[in-house]
This record gives C-alpha cells, sequence and structure tokens, in this order.
C-alpha cells in the first residue's frame, strides 16, 4: 500500500483475517526504517524512559518528553498510523485532563490516534476524547499496574505462555465490548493468551492488537522495534537470542574495533582520517 494507512484499512484487514503489523518506535531513524518495511501502525511508548532514557520505573516520563519522541517518530513515518501514549497522570486525573491530554498530543505532535493503558478503568475518558474527534487505542489486561484489580499476582502470569486465567474470560470480553462501546478505534490486549485472547478478538468488531502476552489468535501484533532488532546491553548476554538480531553485539564489536584503530592510529573505515 503506497497511501496512507487508515483505520478504516485496519478495520477491513480484521474483516478479511488479515494481520495487522504494529511497530513501537521511539526516534526518526527506526520510524523510517519500519514504515519502508510496511507496517500498519507505529506507537510511540511511554516505556521510551526506562528501555531508552534510563528511567528507574515507568511513571517518570512527561508528557513534554512524550511530545519530543512523538514529534521525533512523526516526522520519520509516511504511510503507518502513528500512536502515542499517555504518561502516567492525565487519564488517572479527571476526564478533562485526558481530553486536553490528548489534543495537546494531536496538535503538538500529529499523531492519529492516542492511547490510554488501562482504558477499561476509564471509559468516561474513552468516551471523552472520542468525541473529540480523537481516536483512541484502548489497552487493557493484566499488567503490573492493574494485576491486583483482576485479583491475580502479575508474577503469577507465565513469562513463556503470557495467558490470563481463562476463568477472567467473561470479564475481559466484558470489558472488551465497553471499550468498544465508548468509542475505541482499537484495542491492545495485554497478556491475552490463546483462549481469552481469541475470545475477545471475535467478541468486538474492532481490531485488537497484542504486544507481551499476543499472538496470532489476535488480529495482530504490537513489538517493540528494539526488542525486535536486539538492541538493548542486555540483548549481548542472552543465548540463544530472543530476537531477530542482535544490534548491540554487532555495536560492542563495531565499536571495539573502533576504539582499536584509534588507539593504533589507523585510518578508519573508508579513509575517513583519524581525528
Amino acid at each position: 500500500m503506497d497511501r496512507k494507512t487508515t483505520l478504516r484499512d485496519l478495520q477491513e484487514m480484521k474483516e478479511h483475517g488479515r494481520k495487522i503489523v504494529g511497530v513501537v518506535a521511539w526516534d526518526f531513524q527506526m520510524a523510517r526504517i519500519v514504515d519502508r518495511v510496511g507496517v500498519e501502525i507505529v506507537s510511540v511508548g511511554d516505556t521510551v524512559g526506562v528501555n531508552l532514557w534510563g528511567h528507574t520505573n515507568p511513571f517518570e516520563i512527561t508528557m513534554d518528553e512524550m511530545v519530543i519522541v512523538t514529534r521525533a517518530v512523526r516526522r520519520g513515518v509516511e504511510r503507518a498510523l502513528v500512536s502515542a501514549d499517555f504518561p502516567f497522570g492525565p487519564l488517572q486525573e479527571d476526564t478533562g485532563a485526558a481530553v486536553r491530554a490528548a489534543i495537546r498530543l494531536v496538535k503538538e505532535t500529529g499523531v492519529d490516534l492516542v492511547k490510554l493503558d488501562g482504558a477499561a478503568d476509564h471509559l468516561e475518558a474513552v468516551e471523552a476524547v472520542t468525541r473529540a474527534g480523537i481516536p483512541v487505542f484502548a489497552q487493557f489486561g493484566i499488567t503490573p499496574q492493574t494485576a491486583l484489580r483482576y485479583g491475580v499476582e502479575y508474577r503469577s502470569i507465565p513469562t513463556a505462555a503470557d495467558q490470563v486465567p481463562d476463568e477472567m474470560a467473561d470479564q475481559l470480553v466484558t470489558e472488551a465490548k465497553r471499550l468498544e462501546a465508548a468509542g475505541a478505534a482499537l484495542l491492545n490486549f495485554t497478556n491475552s493468551g490463546p483462549v481469552v485472547g481469541a475470545l475477545v478478538a471475535a467478541a468486538v468488531s474492532i481490531p485488537v492488537l497484542g504486544g507481551f502476552g499476543g499472538g496470532p489468535w489476535l488480529d495482530g501484533r504490537m513489538r517493540m522495534a528494539n526488542a525486535a532488532i536486539g538492541y538493548a546491553d542486555s540483548a549481548i548476554d542472552v543465548e540463544p537470542p530472543d530476537a531477530y538480531a542482535v544490534v548491540a553485539r554487532t555495536t560492542l564489536d563495531a565499536m571495539t574495533r573502533y576504539a582499536e584503530d584509534v588507539r593504533a592510529a589507523r585510518q578508519l573505515p573508508g579513509g575517513v582520517p583519524v581525528r
């Protein structure tokens, strides 16, 4: 598809059983690359703070920081839809704060939709943001922040199977339907699992995507680009690799060779003089 992707395109993909490809990206160059791949949606996650900037927890990220990183991604994307996460705060404050935050993200960054984490607890905000003319990418399911509300311990969710208990199916199907009724354009189901995930995807007409705990039972997948390419320092020591590449290892090797060339007063690759 050469033209700009639309939400209707994603809807038609669900209706025809074609999987939607989503990527979480945090910089201009990565945005350019994944847009060339042809992914349907690029999501600017608030996890940039922890995964790229060294924050100690996901609550440190600010709206000003989200605006900066989202602008960079928006400049790199021509075809895919671009979504941006709310940082912790506006959604939890009140509906008015949520609408103001959504409007700011759209006006200052040009995103196509906004992602609300824990949206099942904030149906009024989903409705209000939608009424303001801003499409909502609504996240729900078990996360470290919502586990207690579901009456489970997050650490009891298998990290390999990544699935919620089957007995929670009715509750999660109900939440998905409520989010759709509130106006959500897309759902992001965290820790879905093959049983409950398939039930939720079949229960609503809007696309259901999944990152952590997602799978082929949903309408599509989300994955952090940095995780997919093994960018983090921690990826160097993972055996066997759990990514499509280990860019961190390639970078370590390249920078080691660079340091050796400089110290030995050798020319750099391409004849670039040492300076």
